[in-house]
């Protein structure tokens, strides 16, 4: 099985802390999905909606103060 090619935008450790905390979160629910859902137009809309929060979840990081330290899953 190839892996879905969406998979690389949740790649997280080019990020700083606390936002690679945050994209790993999102990474580690992606692969799941992907490992253990059937191919099909469900799955990549799931996948899809998924990269969108994560970036919006990103991007609600940046409004965190900077010693803020987020468990990485």
């Amino acid at each position: 099985m190839t892996e879905s090619p969406i998979l690389r935008y949740f790649a997280f450790v080019h990020l700083q802390p606390p936002l690679a905390a945050v994209s790993s979160w999102f990474y580690q629910l992606a692969h799941d999905i992907e490992r253990d859902l059937p191919a099909g137009a469900e799955k990549s809309t799931a996948l899809r909606k998924l990269l969108e929060a994560k970036d919006a979840a990103v991007r609600a990081a940046l409004d965190l103060p900077t010693d803020v330290h987020l468990p990485e899953d």
